[in-house]
Protein backbone atom coordinates (compact mmCIF):
# COMPACT_ATOMS: atom_id res chain seq x y z
CA UNK A 1 0.00 0.00 0.00
CA UNK A 2 1.06 3.40 -0.82
CA UNK A 3 1.61 5.57 2.56
CA UNK A 4 -0.26 8.45 2.90
CA UNK A 5 0.24 9.71 6.31
CA UNK A 6 3.18 12.10 4.24
CA UNK A 7 1.67 15.30 3.16
CA UNK A 8 0.80 15.65 -0.55
CA UNK A 9 3.24 18.03 -2.73
CA UNK A 10 1.59 21.99 -2.79
CA UNK A 11 -0.82 22.01 -5.89
CA UNK A 12 -1.26 18.18 -6.73
CA UNK A 13 -2.95 16.83 -3.69
CA UNK A 14 -5.18 19.02 -1.69
CA UNK A 15 -7.16 17.23 -0.25
CA UNK A 16 -11.18 17.44 -0.17
CA UNK A 17 -13.09 19.65 1.65
CA UNK A 18 -14.80 19.17 4.73
CA UNK A 19 -18.06 21.37 4.15
CA UNK A 20 -20.94 18.84 4.26
CA UNK A 21 -22.88 18.83 7.83
CA UNK A 22 -25.29 16.69 9.01
CA UNK A 23 -28.34 17.82 6.74
CA UNK A 24 -25.89 18.00 3.98
CA UNK A 25 -24.74 13.93 4.72
CA UNK A 26 -27.85 12.78 5.61
CA UNK A 27 -29.39 14.28 2.47
CA UNK A 28 -26.74 13.18 0.12
CA UNK A 29 -27.64 10.08 0.92
CA UNK A 30 -31.29 10.64 0.41
CA UNK A 31 -30.98 12.65 -2.65
CA UNK A 32 -28.52 9.71 -4.18
CA UNK A 33 -31.29 6.71 -3.74
CA UNK A 34 -34.40 9.05 -4.67
CA UNK A 35 -33.33 9.32 -8.35
CA UNK A 36 -34.89 7.70 -11.72
CA UNK A 37 -35.54 4.25 -9.53
CA UNK A 38 -38.70 5.50 -7.86
CA UNK A 39 -40.51 6.86 -11.79
CA UNK A 40 -40.12 3.43 -13.00
CA UNK A 41 -39.65 0.63 -10.03
CA UNK A 42 -43.13 0.60 -9.04
CA UNK A 43 -44.36 -0.06 -12.69
CA UNK A 44 -41.94 -2.31 -13.41
CA UNK A 45 -41.98 -4.65 -9.51
CA UNK A 46 -45.73 -5.07 -10.45
CA UNK A 47 -45.43 -6.60 -13.71
CA UNK A 48 -42.65 -8.67 -12.54
CA UNK A 49 -44.76 -9.53 -8.98
CA UNK A 50 -48.07 -8.23 -9.27
CA UNK A 51 -49.27 -6.70 -6.22
CA UNK A 52 -46.54 -8.93 -4.11
CA UNK A 53 -43.94 -5.88 -5.28
CA UNK A 54 -45.50 -4.33 -1.92
CA UNK A 55 -43.24 -7.45 0.07
CA UNK A 56 -40.27 -7.26 -2.75
CA UNK A 57 -40.15 -3.37 -1.61
CA UNK A 58 -39.26 -4.45 2.17
CA UNK A 59 -37.28 -7.28 1.64
CA UNK A 60 -35.32 -5.49 -0.85
CA UNK A 61 -34.94 -2.11 1.98
CA UNK A 62 -34.03 -5.00 4.53
CA UNK A 63 -31.84 -6.73 2.85
CA UNK A 64 -29.70 -2.98 1.66
CA UNK A 65 -30.30 -2.00 5.82
CA UNK A 66 -28.38 -5.15 6.82
CA UNK A 67 -25.68 -3.85 4.22
CA UNK A 68 -25.75 -0.27 5.36
CA UNK A 69 -25.20 -1.33 9.27
CA UNK A 70 -21.59 -2.79 8.22
CA UNK A 71 -20.63 0.01 6.51
CA UNK A 72 -22.04 2.71 8.71
CA UNK A 73 -19.96 0.55 11.42
CA UNK A 74 -16.74 1.00 9.19
CA UNK A 75 -17.39 4.52 8.00
CA UNK A 76 -17.45 5.60 11.65
CA UNK A 77 -14.17 3.65 12.29
CA UNK A 78 -12.30 5.36 8.84
CA UNK A 79 -14.24 8.52 8.34
CA UNK A 80 -12.42 9.03 4.95
CA UNK A 81 -13.69 10.03 1.35
CA UNK A 82 -13.85 6.54 -0.69
CA UNK A 83 -14.22 4.61 2.23
CA UNK A 84 -15.89 1.47 0.45
CA UNK A 85 -12.66 1.20 -1.97
CA UNK A 86 -10.34 2.08 1.27
CA UNK A 87 -12.18 -0.99 3.82
CA UNK A 88 -10.81 -4.15 1.68
CA UNK A 89 -7.54 -2.60 1.78
CA UNK A 90 -7.23 -2.81 5.57
CA UNK A 91 -8.17 -5.83 5.93
CA UNK A 92 -7.58 -8.07 2.85
CA UNK A 93 -4.55 -6.24 1.17
CA UNK A 94 -4.01 -4.29 -2.86
CA UNK A 95 -5.44 -7.16 -4.71
CA UNK A 96 -9.09 -7.12 -2.63
CA UNK A 97 -8.86 -3.42 -2.20
CA UNK A 98 -8.47 -2.93 -6.39
CA UNK A 99 -11.18 -5.99 -7.25
CA UNK A 100 -13.58 -4.05 -5.32
CA UNK A 101 -12.76 -0.90 -6.14
CA UNK A 102 -12.88 -1.84 -10.26
CA UNK A 103 -16.34 -3.42 -9.67
CA UNK A 104 -17.33 0.06 -7.55
CA UNK A 105 -15.89 1.90 -10.06
CA UNK A 106 -18.07 0.76 -12.78
CA UNK A 107 -21.22 0.40 -10.76
CA UNK A 108 -20.95 4.63 -9.71
CA UNK A 109 -20.15 5.24 -12.84
CA UNK A 110 -23.08 3.84 -15.31
CA UNK A 111 -25.60 5.74 -12.45
CA UNK A 112 -25.27 8.97 -13.70
CA UNK A 113 -25.83 7.83 -17.61
CA UNK A 114 -28.56 5.68 -16.34
CA UNK A 115 -30.41 8.82 -14.49
CA UNK A 116 -30.00 10.78 -17.64
CA UNK A 117 -31.60 7.73 -19.48
CA UNK A 118 -34.46 7.97 -17.31
CA UNK A 119 -34.89 11.96 -17.41
CA UNK A 120 -34.62 11.81 -21.04
CA UNK A 121 -37.13 9.10 -21.27
CA UNK A 122 -39.76 11.29 -19.50
CA UNK A 123 -39.27 14.16 -21.76
CA UNK A 124 -39.90 12.33 -24.32
CA UNK A 125 -43.59 13.70 -24.11
CA UNK A 126 -41.67 16.62 -25.53
CA UNK A 127 -39.14 15.73 -27.65
CA UNK A 128 -38.04 12.53 -29.66
CA UNK A 129 -35.15 11.85 -27.18
CA UNK A 130 -36.11 8.10 -27.21
CA UNK A 131 -37.87 5.92 -28.85
CA UNK A 132 -39.71 2.19 -28.06
CA UNK A 133 -37.98 -0.98 -29.15
CA UNK A 134 -37.99 -4.44 -28.07
CA UNK A 135 -34.94 -5.98 -26.66
CA UNK A 136 -34.45 -9.76 -26.01
CA UNK A 137 -38.21 -9.80 -25.43
CA UNK A 138 -38.48 -6.48 -23.64
CA UNK A 139 -39.83 -3.29 -24.22
CA UNK A 140 -37.45 -0.48 -23.96
CA UNK A 141 -36.89 3.34 -24.74
CA UNK A 142 -33.58 3.51 -26.14
CA UNK A 143 -31.99 7.01 -26.75
CA UNK A 144 -32.57 8.38 -30.21
CA UNK A 145 -29.79 10.72 -31.73
CA UNK A 146 -31.10 14.02 -30.27
CA UNK A 147 -31.02 11.56 -26.64
CA UNK A 148 -27.59 10.83 -27.10
CA UNK A 149 -26.64 14.27 -28.16
CA UNK A 150 -28.69 15.62 -25.35
CA UNK A 151 -26.94 13.43 -22.91
CA UNK A 152 -23.34 14.09 -23.56
CA UNK A 153 -24.62 17.62 -22.72
CA UNK A 154 -26.42 16.75 -19.35
CA UNK A 155 -23.10 14.65 -18.12
CA UNK A 156 -20.76 17.71 -19.23
CA UNK A 157 -22.98 19.95 -16.79
CA UNK A 158 -22.77 17.34 -13.90
CA UNK A 159 -18.43 18.19 -14.00
CA UNK A 160 -19.07 21.72 -14.36
CA UNK A 161 -20.84 22.06 -11.00
CA UNK A 162 -18.67 19.34 -9.04
CA UNK A 163 -16.22 21.53 -10.47
CA UNK A 164 -17.80 24.88 -8.28
CA UNK A 165 -16.85 22.78 -5.22
CA UNK A 166 -18.30 20.61 -2.16
CA UNK A 167 -19.96 23.54 -0.04
CA UNK A 168 -21.92 24.43 -3.34
CA UNK A 169 -23.18 20.92 -4.18
CA UNK A 170 -24.03 20.43 -0.97
CA UNK A 171 -26.49 23.66 -0.56
CA UNK A 172 -27.56 22.70 -3.92
CA UNK A 173 -28.45 19.54 -3.07
CA UNK A 174 -30.49 19.91 0.08
CA UNK A 175 -32.49 22.21 -1.54
CA UNK A 176 -33.39 19.12 -4.12
CA UNK A 177 -34.11 16.49 -1.91
CA UNK A 178 -36.95 18.72 -0.35
CA UNK A 179 -38.28 19.03 -3.59
CA UNK A 180 -37.75 15.24 -4.23
CA UNK A 181 -39.35 14.19 -0.69
CA UNK A 182 -41.96 16.70 -0.84
CA UNK A 183 -43.01 15.22 -4.69
CA UNK A 184 -43.04 11.75 -4.08
CA UNK A 185 -45.46 12.53 -0.76
CA UNK A 186 -47.71 14.62 -2.94
CA UNK A 187 -48.06 11.64 -5.17
CA UNK A 188 -48.52 9.07 -3.01
CA UNK A 189 -51.10 11.27 -1.23
CA UNK A 190 -52.92 12.43 -4.40
CA UNK A 191 -52.96 8.98 -5.76
CA UNK A 192 -54.81 7.34 -2.73
CA UNK A 193 -57.25 9.96 -2.25
CA UNK A 194 -58.06 10.52 -6.20
CA UNK A 195 -58.90 6.71 -6.69
CA UNK A 196 -57.85 3.66 -5.48
CA UNK A 197 -59.24 0.35 -6.31
CA UNK A 198 -58.53 -2.16 -3.64
CA UNK A 199 -59.63 -5.24 -5.95
CA UNK A 200 -56.32 -4.50 -7.75
CA UNK A 201 -54.41 -6.11 -5.05
CA UNK A 202 -56.31 -9.28 -5.48
CA UNK A 203 -57.96 -9.89 -8.81
CA UNK A 204 -55.27 -11.37 -10.77
CA UNK A 205 -53.85 -12.63 -7.73
CA UNK A 206 -51.64 -11.18 -5.21
CA UNK A 207 -48.37 -13.19 -6.21
CA UNK A 208 -49.43 -13.83 -9.72
CA UNK A 209 -45.77 -14.94 -10.17
CA UNK A 210 -45.29 -16.94 -6.99
CA UNK A 211 -41.94 -16.14 -4.62
CA UNK A 212 -39.66 -16.25 -8.13
CA UNK A 213 -41.58 -13.08 -9.20
CA UNK A 214 -41.29 -11.34 -5.27
CA UNK A 215 -37.50 -12.10 -5.42
CA UNK A 216 -36.77 -11.70 -9.29
CA UNK A 217 -38.61 -8.10 -8.73
CA UNK A 218 -35.80 -7.11 -6.29
CA UNK A 219 -32.86 -7.13 -8.73
CA UNK A 220 -34.26 -6.47 -11.81
CA UNK A 221 -37.11 -4.20 -11.40
CA UNK A 222 -34.80 -1.14 -10.07
CA UNK A 223 -36.17 -2.21 -6.40
CA UNK A 224 -32.77 -2.60 -4.94
CA UNK A 225 -31.36 -0.04 -7.22
CA UNK A 226 -33.12 2.71 -5.55
CA UNK A 227 -31.69 1.96 -2.56
CA UNK A 228 -28.15 1.84 -3.54
CA UNK A 229 -27.63 6.05 -2.81
CA UNK A 230 -27.69 5.10 0.98
CA UNK A 231 -23.42 5.04 0.86
CA UNK A 232 -22.89 8.09 -0.32
CA UNK A 233 -22.68 9.06 3.38
CA UNK A 234 -19.51 6.76 3.65
CA UNK A 235 -18.39 7.98 0.73
CA UNK A 236 -18.38 11.00 1.78
CA UNK A 237 -17.56 10.56 5.67
CA UNK A 238 -14.12 12.60 4.76
CA UNK A 239 -15.80 15.72 4.23
CA UNK A 240 -17.93 16.07 6.87
CA UNK A 241 -17.23 17.76 10.37
CA UNK A 242 -18.23 15.05 12.68
CA UNK A 243 -18.38 11.60 11.10
CA UNK A 244 -19.00 9.23 14.49
CA UNK A 245 -22.20 10.88 15.11
CA UNK A 246 -23.33 12.07 11.24
CA UNK A 247 -22.22 8.89 9.19
CA UNK A 248 -24.59 6.05 10.73
CA UNK A 249 -27.61 8.68 11.39
CA UNK A 250 -27.29 9.52 7.55
CA UNK A 251 -26.50 5.70 6.08
CA UNK A 252 -29.36 4.22 8.45
CA UNK A 253 -31.44 7.01 8.19
CA UNK A 254 -31.64 7.24 4.49
CA UNK A 255 -32.54 3.61 3.58
CA UNK A 256 -35.19 3.66 6.41
CA UNK A 257 -36.72 6.62 5.20
CA UNK A 258 -37.04 5.63 1.39
CA UNK A 259 -38.24 2.49 2.11
CA UNK A 260 -41.43 3.47 3.98
CA UNK A 261 -41.87 5.93 1.18
CA UNK A 262 -41.31 3.59 -1.87
CA UNK A 263 -43.62 0.87 0.12
CA UNK A 264 -46.46 3.59 0.02
CA UNK A 265 -45.79 4.51 -3.65
CA UNK A 266 -46.34 1.06 -4.66
CA UNK A 267 -49.58 0.56 -3.28
CA UNK A 268 -50.71 3.54 -4.31
CA UNK A 269 -49.42 3.03 -8.16
CA UNK A 270 -51.40 -0.50 -7.68
CA UNK A 271 -54.58 0.75 -6.35
CA UNK A 272 -54.47 3.98 -8.78
CA UNK A 273 -54.17 1.86 -11.88
CA UNK A 274 -57.92 1.60 -14.08
CA UNK A 275 -58.33 -2.41 -14.13
CA UNK A 276 -58.24 -2.60 -17.62
CA UNK A 277 -54.73 -1.63 -17.47
CA UNK A 278 -54.10 -4.74 -16.51
CA UNK A 279 -56.92 -7.13 -17.60
CA UNK A 280 -54.09 -9.47 -19.39
CA UNK A 281 -52.17 -10.05 -16.71
CA UNK A 282 -49.65 -8.09 -14.64
CA UNK A 283 -46.62 -9.09 -17.27
CA UNK A 284 -48.44 -7.23 -20.03
CA UNK A 285 -49.82 -4.51 -17.81
CA UNK A 286 -49.85 -0.89 -19.88
CA UNK A 287 -51.12 2.03 -20.84
CA UNK A 288 -50.78 5.28 -22.92
CA UNK A 289 -47.76 7.52 -22.56
CA UNK A 290 -45.83 4.74 -20.66
CA UNK A 291 -42.47 6.03 -20.82
CA UNK A 292 -43.38 7.96 -18.40
CA UNK A 293 -45.67 5.91 -16.03
CA UNK A 294 -46.67 7.89 -13.01
CA UNK A 295 -47.53 10.54 -14.70
CA UNK A 296 -49.04 8.77 -17.17
CA UNK A 297 -51.78 7.76 -14.42
CA UNK A 298 -51.68 11.17 -13.09
CA UNK A 299 -53.14 12.50 -16.57
CA UNK A 300 -55.46 8.67 -16.66
CA UNK A 301 -57.34 10.07 -13.20
CA UNK A 302 -57.52 13.75 -13.91
CA UNK A 303 -54.72 15.38 -11.90
CA UNK A 304 -52.67 16.82 -14.78
CA UNK A 305 -50.96 19.52 -12.86
CA UNK A 306 -49.65 16.61 -10.48
CA UNK A 307 -48.55 15.19 -14.39
CA UNK A 308 -46.61 18.64 -14.88
CA UNK A 309 -44.53 18.10 -11.67
CA UNK A 310 -43.73 14.67 -12.76
CA UNK A 311 -42.43 15.33 -15.65
CA UNK A 312 -40.37 18.65 -13.83
CA UNK A 313 -39.68 15.89 -11.46
CA UNK A 314 -38.22 13.30 -13.82
CA UNK A 315 -35.55 15.96 -14.65
CA UNK A 316 -34.80 17.46 -11.13
CA UNK A 317 -34.55 13.76 -9.08
CA UNK A 318 -32.41 11.68 -11.76
CA UNK A 319 -30.55 15.08 -12.52
CA UNK A 320 -29.56 15.41 -8.83
CA UNK A 321 -28.70 11.88 -8.41
CA UNK A 322 -26.70 12.03 -11.61
CA UNK A 323 -24.54 15.24 -9.88
CA UNK A 324 -24.66 13.38 -6.93
CA UNK A 325 -22.47 9.92 -8.52
CA UNK A 326 -20.23 12.10 -10.36
CA UNK A 327 -19.18 13.45 -7.13
CA UNK A 328 -18.68 9.95 -6.02
CA UNK A 329 -17.34 8.01 -9.60
CA UNK A 330 -14.61 10.58 -8.71
CA UNK A 331 -14.00 9.97 -5.29
CA UNK A 332 -13.48 6.07 -6.51
CA UNK A 333 -11.26 6.73 -8.51
CA UNK A 334 -9.17 9.16 -6.47
CA UNK A 335 -9.40 6.74 -3.40
CA UNK A 336 -7.81 3.81 -5.76
CA UNK A 337 -5.26 6.50 -6.66
CA UNK A 338 -4.35 7.25 -3.16
CA UNK A 339 -4.29 3.40 -2.29
CA UNK A 340 -1.52 2.84 -5.33
CA UNK A 341 -4.31 0.93 -7.19
CA UNK A 342 -4.75 3.56 -9.74
CA UNK A 343 -2.81 6.06 -11.67
CA UNK A 344 -1.37 8.68 -9.57
CA UNK A 345 -2.70 11.22 -11.49
CA UNK A 346 -6.30 10.30 -10.40
CA UNK A 347 -5.65 11.76 -6.94
CA UNK A 348 -4.64 15.12 -8.03
CA UNK A 349 -6.80 18.04 -7.00
CA UNK A 350 -7.18 21.58 -8.00
CA UNK A 351 -6.73 24.26 -5.68
CA UNK A 352 -10.99 24.57 -5.09
CA UNK A 353 -10.63 20.60 -3.34
CA UNK A 354 -11.96 19.00 -6.64
CA UNK A 355 -10.28 15.84 -8.28
CA UNK A 356 -10.83 17.17 -11.67
CA UNK A 357 -9.06 14.64 -13.59
CA UNK A 358 -11.22 11.86 -12.04
CA UNK A 359 -14.05 13.94 -12.85
CA UNK A 360 -13.10 13.68 -16.13
CA UNK A 361 -12.04 10.15 -16.82
CA UNK A 362 -15.67 9.48 -14.68
CA UNK A 363 -17.34 11.63 -17.69
CA UNK A 364 -16.14 9.31 -20.42
CA UNK A 365 -16.66 6.31 -19.01
CA UNK A 366 -20.37 8.00 -18.65
CA UNK A 367 -20.11 8.41 -22.42
CA UNK A 368 -18.42 4.81 -23.30
CA UNK A 369 -21.48 2.92 -21.60
CA UNK A 370 -24.23 5.32 -23.43
CA UNK A 371 -22.96 3.20 -26.23
CA UNK A 372 -23.78 -0.44 -25.18
CA UNK A 373 -26.96 0.43 -22.29
CA UNK A 374 -28.99 3.20 -24.28
CA UNK A 375 -31.59 2.39 -22.18
CA UNK A 376 -32.75 3.02 -18.45
CA UNK A 377 -34.59 -0.88 -18.79
CA UNK A 378 -31.17 -2.30 -20.07
CA UNK A 379 -28.61 -0.57 -17.70
CA UNK A 380 -30.42 -1.17 -14.65
CA UNK A 381 -30.22 -4.73 -13.66
CA UNK A 382 -26.03 -4.18 -14.62
CA UNK A 383 -25.80 -1.67 -11.84
CA UNK A 384 -27.98 -3.39 -9.48
CA UNK A 385 -25.50 -7.01 -9.67
CA UNK A 386 -22.06 -4.52 -10.12
CA UNK A 387 -23.14 -2.40 -6.88
CA UNK A 388 -24.03 -5.16 -4.32
CA UNK A 389 -20.69 -7.21 -5.36
CA UNK A 390 -18.81 -4.13 -4.88
CA UNK A 391 -20.65 -3.85 -1.35
CA UNK A 392 -20.01 -7.67 -0.59
CA UNK A 393 -16.48 -7.04 0.68
CA UNK A 394 -17.84 -4.43 3.56
CA UNK A 395 -19.10 -7.20 5.73
CA UNK A 396 -16.37 -9.61 5.75
CA UNK A 397 -14.02 -6.53 6.94
CA UNK A 398 -16.03 -6.00 9.89
CA UNK A 399 -15.87 -9.61 10.75
CA UNK A 400 -11.82 -9.60 9.79
CA UNK A 401 -11.68 -6.10 11.97
CA UNK A 402 -13.22 -7.65 15.00
CA UNK A 403 -11.11 -10.94 15.05
CA UNK A 404 -7.91 -9.08 14.26
CA UNK A 405 -8.79 -5.39 16.14
CA UNK A 406 -11.26 -6.25 18.87
CA UNK A 407 -9.53 -3.64 21.33
CA UNK A 408 -9.78 -0.71 17.99
CA UNK A 409 -12.47 2.27 18.93
CA UNK A 410 -15.86 1.80 17.08
CA UNK A 411 -18.20 4.68 17.35
CA UNK A 412 -20.94 2.47 15.89
CA UNK A 413 -21.09 -1.12 16.62
CA UNK A 414 -23.21 -3.76 14.36
CA UNK A 415 -24.86 -5.87 17.07
CA UNK A 416 -24.82 -9.26 17.30
CA UNK A 417 -21.59 -10.58 16.80
CA UNK A 418 -21.04 -12.43 12.77
CA UNK A 419 -25.03 -12.52 12.21
CA UNK A 420 -25.45 -8.98 10.92
CA UNK A 421 -22.25 -9.33 8.46
CA UNK A 422 -23.08 -12.90 7.53
CA UNK A 423 -26.64 -11.90 6.38
CA UNK A 424 -25.39 -8.95 4.78
CA UNK A 425 -23.02 -11.18 2.81
CA UNK A 426 -25.36 -13.37 1.87
CA UNK A 427 -27.90 -10.92 0.63
CA UNK A 428 -25.26 -9.24 -1.69
CA UNK A 429 -24.65 -12.70 -3.24
CA UNK A 430 -28.45 -13.22 -3.60
CA UNK A 431 -29.62 -9.87 -5.39
CA UNK A 432 -26.43 -10.79 -7.80
CA UNK A 433 -28.04 -14.65 -8.71
CA UNK A 434 -31.43 -12.54 -8.76
CA UNK A 435 -30.05 -10.32 -11.47
CA UNK A 436 -29.88 -13.21 -14.26
CA UNK A 437 -26.94 -14.98 -15.96
CA UNK A 438 -27.93 -12.33 -19.47
CA UNK A 439 -26.78 -9.61 -17.04
CA UNK A 440 -24.07 -11.19 -14.87
CA UNK A 441 -22.76 -11.82 -17.99
CA UNK A 442 -21.95 -8.96 -19.03
CA UNK A 443 -20.62 -7.49 -15.75
CA UNK A 444 -17.90 -10.73 -15.30
CA UNK A 445 -16.85 -9.26 -18.72
CA UNK A 446 -15.88 -6.25 -17.05
CA UNK A 447 -14.26 -7.78 -14.01
CA UNK A 448 -12.30 -9.08 -16.11
CA UNK A 449 -11.40 -6.44 -17.88
CA UNK A 450 -10.31 -4.82 -14.72
CA UNK A 451 -8.04 -8.01 -14.08
CA UNK A 452 -6.20 -7.52 -17.37
CA UNK A 453 -5.74 -3.54 -16.36
CA UNK A 454 -4.14 -4.69 -12.75
CA UNK A 455 -1.73 -6.87 -15.06
CA UNK A 456 -1.02 -3.90 -17.09
CA UNK A 457 -0.60 -1.80 -13.83
CA UNK A 458 1.63 -4.53 -12.38
CA UNK A 459 4.11 -4.32 -15.11
CA UNK A 460 4.47 -0.59 -16.08
CA UNK A 461 3.72 1.25 -12.73
CA UNK A 462 6.08 0.74 -9.41
CA UNK A 463 2.40 -0.73 -7.91
CA UNK A 464 2.28 -2.08 -4.35
CA UNK A 465 2.35 -5.82 -3.46
CA UNK A 466 -0.43 -7.33 -4.46
CA UNK A 467 -0.91 -9.30 -1.47
CA UNK A 468 -2.34 -11.97 -2.58
CA UNK A 469 -2.86 -14.79 -0.16
CA UNK A 470 -5.30 -12.58 1.86
CA UNK A 471 -7.19 -11.42 -1.44
CA UNK A 472 -7.11 -14.90 -2.75
CA UNK A 473 -10.60 -15.07 -1.70
CA UNK A 474 -12.14 -13.26 -4.18
CA UNK A 475 -11.23 -15.25 -6.90
CA UNK A 476 -13.16 -18.03 -5.34
CA UNK A 477 -16.24 -15.89 -4.49
CA UNK A 478 -16.60 -14.41 -8.14
CA UNK A 479 -16.13 -17.57 -9.96
CA UNK A 480 -17.85 -19.23 -8.02
CA UNK A 481 -20.30 -16.98 -8.44
CA UNK A 482 -20.28 -16.78 -12.06
CA UNK A 483 -20.92 -20.46 -11.85
CA UNK A 484 -24.09 -20.67 -10.10
CA UNK A 485 -25.45 -17.60 -11.94
CA UNK A 486 -24.59 -19.38 -15.37
CA UNK A 487 -26.24 -22.83 -14.04
CA UNK A 488 -29.24 -20.34 -12.85
CA UNK A 489 -29.71 -18.73 -15.93
CA UNK A 490 -32.36 -16.25 -16.18
CA UNK A 491 -33.99 -18.21 -13.06
CA UNK A 492 -36.48 -19.76 -15.47
CA UNK A 493 -37.62 -23.04 -16.55
CA UNK A 494 -34.44 -23.28 -19.04
CA UNK A 495 -32.29 -23.04 -16.51
CA UNK A 496 -29.82 -25.93 -15.30
CA UNK A 497 -30.34 -25.09 -11.63
CA UNK A 498 -33.98 -24.91 -10.47
CA UNK A 499 -34.93 -20.95 -8.57
CA UNK A 500 -34.72 -22.57 -5.04
CA UNK A 501 -31.40 -24.59 -5.21
CA UNK A 502 -30.04 -21.64 -6.85
CA UNK A 503 -30.74 -19.77 -3.70
CA UNK A 504 -29.79 -22.69 -1.32
CA UNK A 505 -26.30 -23.25 -2.75
CA UNK A 506 -25.89 -19.48 -3.17
CA UNK A 507 -26.63 -19.25 0.74
CA UNK A 508 -24.01 -21.98 1.58
CA UNK A 509 -21.59 -20.95 -0.57
CA UNK A 510 -21.80 -17.63 0.41
CA UNK A 511 -21.25 -18.70 4.17
CA UNK A 512 -18.09 -20.69 3.15
CA UNK A 513 -16.52 -18.04 1.48
CA UNK A 514 -17.20 -15.56 4.45
CA UNK A 515 -15.43 -17.61 6.95
CA UNK A 516 -12.50 -18.54 4.39
CA UNK A 517 -11.65 -15.15 3.92
CA UNK A 518 -12.00 -14.22 7.51
CA UNK A 519 -9.28 -16.97 7.88
CA UNK A 520 -7.34 -15.75 5.04
CA UNK A 521 -7.15 -12.03 6.63
CA UNK A 522 -3.89 -9.95 6.51
CA UNK A 523 -2.14 -11.02 9.64
CA UNK A 524 -2.62 -8.26 12.99
CA UNK A 525 0.47 -6.66 12.21
CA UNK A 526 -0.04 -6.09 8.86
CA UNK A 527 -3.57 -4.98 8.90
CA UNK A 528 -3.05 -2.54 11.76
CA UNK A 529 0.12 -0.76 9.61
CA UNK A 530 -2.89 -0.33 6.67
CA UNK A 531 -5.70 0.94 9.13
CA UNK A 532 -2.77 3.52 10.66
CA UNK A 533 -2.16 4.75 7.48
CA UNK A 534 -6.48 5.20 6.46
CA UNK A 535 -6.41 7.10 9.66
CA UNK A 536 -2.74 9.03 9.17
CA UNK A 537 -4.16 10.58 6.29
CA UNK A 538 -7.09 11.62 7.63
CA UNK A 539 -4.99 13.63 10.08
CA UNK A 540 -3.35 14.52 7.03
CA UNK A 541 -6.57 16.18 5.42
CA UNK A 542 -7.60 18.00 8.98
CA UNK A 543 -4.11 19.14 9.34
CA UNK A 544 -4.05 20.54 5.72
CA UNK A 545 -7.63 21.91 5.55
CA UNK A 546 -7.62 23.40 9.54
CA UNK A 547 -10.92 23.40 11.18
CA UNK A 548 -13.95 21.52 9.41
CA UNK A 549 -16.92 23.80 8.21
CA UNK A 550 -20.21 22.61 9.56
Amino acid sequence: MTQTSAKPEAGDNRNLRRDVGLIGLLFASVGSIIGSGWLFGAMNAAQKAGPAAIISWSIGAVMILLIALTFAELGTMFPVSGGVVRFPHIAFGSFASYTSGWILWIACGTVAPIEVEGALQYATKYAAFTSKSTVNGDTVHTLTGLGYLTAVVLLALFVVVNYIGVRWFARVNNVLVWWKLAIITVVVIAFLVTQFHPSNFTSKGFMPNGWEGVFTAIATSGIVFSFLGFRQGIELAGETSNPRKYVPIAVIGSVILTGIIYVALQVAFIGSLNPRDFIHGWATMGFTNDFGPLAAIATAIGLGWLATLLYIDAIISPGDTGLIYTTVTSRVSYAMARNGNAPKVLAKTTNRGVPLISLFVAFVLGLIILLPFPSWQQLVGFITSATVLSFAAGPVVVAALRRSEPERERPFRVPGGDVIPLLAFVASNLIAIWSTWTINLKLFIAVLIGLVLLAILEMVYDQPVLEMRSGSWMILWLAGLALISYLAGNLDSSAILGFWWANIITVVFSVVVFYLAVHFRLSKATMTEHMDAVLAEADAEEQELGPAAS
